[in-house]
């Protein structure tokens, strides 16, 4: 089935093909239209939508209906992941699945509601008080914005770990044509969840252990899931790269753009190829890897909306090597110019 929807609004519809039964959400630019599509559609399947009073508030009745068994979600954008960071540790921290969708805002403070790339330290570096990462993926289509919210269910409920959409307030707004799959069926039933029955006596959620010991044991085994996840579910795209001579590495929109000018630049004659990180943690290292063993290679240039981010994970994941790196970035809400980028690659 073919719909045309805006990005914010696809990101639900696949929410509910992935069977979420509950969204709590307050409001805030440019992630409404994500709390005003839940508050439309969820009722109408004889699902839970309720408007939290806060972001505050919001985050832990994700953690309730999380702890109760549920594929439940939220959706905000800077400002308000910022106050969700307090109740996402504590989710992180008794290993509860839920969604949350972060439509990327320019910062820092109040900032703007124009589109920016600037929580991702935020998000890739765990965002609470803590030792804990969530899993997050970075949707570049609004076909992804679907897609990656179904994908997005199946590896918190897999791996018992938040998921975090990260969009950037232009995929959150913009409008393409989407495939609508059959909803999901068949989600497997959680034995640790608290159903309120004689099965679920002795299950417990909680994030508080007095004996340091019992606290570092609980640290261990959540590095243990990390370092799981950092190896099996590593995503990214590479797209013209196998013999190229300069690699642009971007995520989101940003991806969008680099691909048009590797085609570009191609017919001029210049060997230009992509690398879009889909997961933004775990970092696709895998990725960085192999463009290692490309002989042609001499350059990779990191394009991002934000003050360097991404490009310290590229520079990480590239660590001794002797490739030139560069970054070429804006932020305030302001989009990368192709001139800029062409100055770069034309000048490398």
């Amino acid at each position: 089935m073919k719909s045309f929807l805006k990005g914010n609004e696809a990101v639900v519809m696949g929410s509910l093909l992935a069977g979420c039964q509950s969204y709590y959400g307050y409001p805030i630019t440019p992630a409404s239209e994500i709390t005003h599509a839940a508050a439309n559609y969820f009722p109408q399947l004889s699902r839970t939508f309720l408007q939290a009073e806060s972001e505050v508030a919001a985050i832990n009745m994700v953690y309730g209906a999380a702890a109760a068994g549920e594929r439940t979600m939220t959706a905000s954008s800077g400002p308000g992941i910022s106050l969700m960071c307090e109740g996402l540790s504590y989710i992180a921290a008794c290993e509860l699945p839920c969604l949350i969708v972060d439509i990327m805002r320019a910062g820092p403070g109040l900032g703007n509601i124009g589109p920016e790339q600037s929580d991702y330290y935020q998000l890739t570096k765990g965002g609470g008080h803590g030792n804990y990462n969530t899993l997050v993926l970075a949707p570049n289509s609004v076909q992804e914005m679907l897609d990656f919210a179904i994908i997005g269910f199946e590896l918190a409920d897999n791996y018992r770990i938040p998921v975090i959409i990260a969009a950037d307030g232009v995929i959150g707004q913009m409008m393409e044509p989407v495939t609508l799959p059959d909803p999901v069926k068949n989600i497997p039933e959680k034995e640790w969840a608290l159903t309120g029955d004689k099965r679920a006596e002795y299950n417990l959620h909680t994030s508080i252990f007095l004996d340091h010991d019992q606290l570092e044991e609980v640290n261990l085994r959540l590095d243990r899931k990390h370092r799981q996840i950092m190896a099996n579910e590593q995503l990214f795209e590479s797209y013209r790269a196998d013999d190229a001579e300069i690699i642009l590495v971007g995520y989101g929109i940003v991806s969008r753009q680099l691909k048009a000018l590797v085609n570009q630049v191609r017919k001029q004659g210049i060997k230009a190829g992509l690398i879009r990180p889909i997961t933004l943690w775990p970092f696709p290292s895998k990725a960085f890897e192999e463009i290692r063993n490309y002989k042609a290679l001499r350059k990779v240039i990191v394009a991002e909306m934000s003050n360097g981010q991404l490009f310290w994970d590229v520079k990480a994941a590239l660590d001794n090597s002797s490739l030139e790196i560069s970054l070429i970035n804006r932020m305030g809400g302001n989009l990368i110019e192709d001139q800029d980028l062409l100055k770069e690659i034309t000048n490398s």
